[in-house]
């Protein structure tokens, strides 16, 4: 009968840490527990010997016929089983640490077979999809998601040392806002009402700033109805932080110090290799705006002072589709992202965006038409975006107006006016600085991997049936 449980007194890694210092053929006189999968197993007459991994890492099971109970079950165990195993630990004369195994115990049976999967599952589909097999056949993919839970515990502590809160706030939105995007929608029955999985934490943890909140984040899933790329899921993770008294200077640094501080505690360096590229992450990171950068890489200059139709000529002579309802911001953006975006490999902070494309940034100080609002590009991808919030409930109250009339005219991801929200605006927030991190791009960066599926334990997919 397999058991309820069972008494695990060491996993792998600490037998390693204690006793890999043994002399090949050493005894040690003690005893221990050990649980976890058989991954290989090897029988020679009367000695048998299986790698047991758990989740710390393997360690060499040895049975012998006159000293393991039921020696003869040990040895026609299948790989993928998982067993408790109780002896002493030795040092085979070959140097391999052992659990000489005194007494053993089946804790589940694997009835799928793994076959030559324990050396590493190479079909994507198979991976994403069974990724309970794929984390134990490939090393690589539990390397990625021991990283990634290293880095969410470490920015929150990163965080919580410099004086924020972290706070959960509704996935149920009755308005979708904070982001251009499309939602998903719901229903609930009781209320009667429709309700969108959130597509932000923005609005909300806005409403805590004015709530006396003047640092705060949280780290959590937001969900957007869109397609599917090497960096795209429906559902994914993003860090949003506000705080009471700051600009987006204060956010350039905030985001600088802590992707810094992330990488050096998680790779001891912050001189990486990313996609066969050295990328060197160490500060000061580049700061230019984003007109800037549009003429250094595309070799034109443009401004929103520029009319409208030579704006659409020289996007027209990139290849953009241009739509007759795009303002000068909307143009000057698409010239950016097309001719400029993907260039950026080092760690730059992309400043100064177009008002018309911003509708949640204050008005640049100094520049008529813009916000400070900036963006963190590094290796050609949108890592981090950041503004100083917009505050002023008329003018809010002006661009989701202009947002609901782009809605009503067929975009799906404009924002509507959300009353509450600017409710909350009139009772009176302080100059605030906003940012937010993509987690999982963040991780893809640090791990060195390329899709946003090898950092996504269960990422969408389509139905297997479906498949063509």
């Amino acid at each position: 009968m397999i058991p309820y449980r069972f008494e695990r007194s060491r996993d792998a890694a600490s037998l390693h840490e204690e006793f890999d210092a043994l002399e090949p053929g050493a005894e040690t006189g003690v005893e221990v527990s050990v649980a976890g999968r058989v991954m290989l197993l090897r029988t020679q007459g009367k000695l048998a010997f299986g790698d047991l991994r758990d989740s710390s890492g393997s360690v060499q099971l040895f049975a012998l016929s006159a000293a393991t109970h039921d020696f003869d079950g040990f040895a026609k165990l299948s790989l993928g089983d998982w067993v408790g195993a109780t002896g002493e630990v030795v040092k085979t004369k070959r140097g391999e640490l052992s659990v000489k195994v005194k007494s053993w115990v089946l804790l589940a049976e694997a009835r799928r077979g793994f076959g030559d999967k324990w050396h590493g599952i190479t079909d994507v589909d198979t991976r994403y999809r069974q990724r309970y097999v794929d984390l134990w056949a490939n090393e690589g993919s539990r390397r990625v998601f021991r990283l990634r839970s290293r880095l969410v515990s470490s920015m929150r502590r990163w965080l919580e040392d410099r004086g924020f809160v972290e706070v959960e706030t509704p996935i149920f939105h009755p308005i979708a806002g904070g982001a251009h995007a499309k939602p998903f929608v719901t229903h609930h029955n009781a209320l009667a009402m429709d309700l969108y999985l959130r597509i932000a934490t923005e609005l909300y943890l806005k409403r805590l700033v004015v709530g006396g909140f003047e640092k705060v984040f949280e780290i959590g899933r937001v969900f957007r109805n869109e397609g599917l790329s090497p960096r795209h899921n429906p559902e994914f993770t993003m860090l949003e932080s506000y705080e009471a008294y700051a600009d987006y200077g204060d956010m350039m640094a905030l985001t600088e110090g802590m992707v810094v501080h992330l990488a050096t505690e998680l790779l001891g360096t912050t001189s990486l290799t990313y996609d066969g590229r050295e990328l060197d992450l160490s500060p000061p990171w580049r700061r230019a705006t984003l007109v800037e950068l549009i003429e250094e890489h595309a070799g034109v200059r443009v401004d929103l002072d520029m009319p409208v139709d030579e704006l659409r000529k020289v996007a027209s002579s990139f290849d953009i589709p241009v739509e007759d309802a795009w303002g000068p911001g909307k143009l000057v953006l698409e010239i950016y992202e097309k001719t400029t975006e993907a260039a950026l490999w080092a760690p730059t902070i992309v400043m100064d965006y177009p008002q018309e494309v911003s509708p949640l940034a204050r008005p640049h100080r100094s520049k008529p038409g813009y916000v400070e609002r900036f963006e963190v590009i590094v290796a050609g991808r949108e890592l981090a975006n950041a503004f100083s919030e917009l505050n002023d409930p008329d003018i809010q109250r002006a661009a989701f107006e202009a947002q609901a009339a782009a809605k009503a005219a067929g975009d799906e991801e404009a924002m509507v006016v959300d009353d509450d929200f600017l409710r909350a605006l009139e009772y009176g927030m302080p100059p605030t600085g906003g940012l937010g991190v993509g987690i999982d791009r963040l991780v893809m960066l640090l791990a060195d991997v390329h899709h946003i599926r090898d950092v996504l334990l269960f990422p969408t997919l389509r139905p297997e049936q479906d498949r063509p």
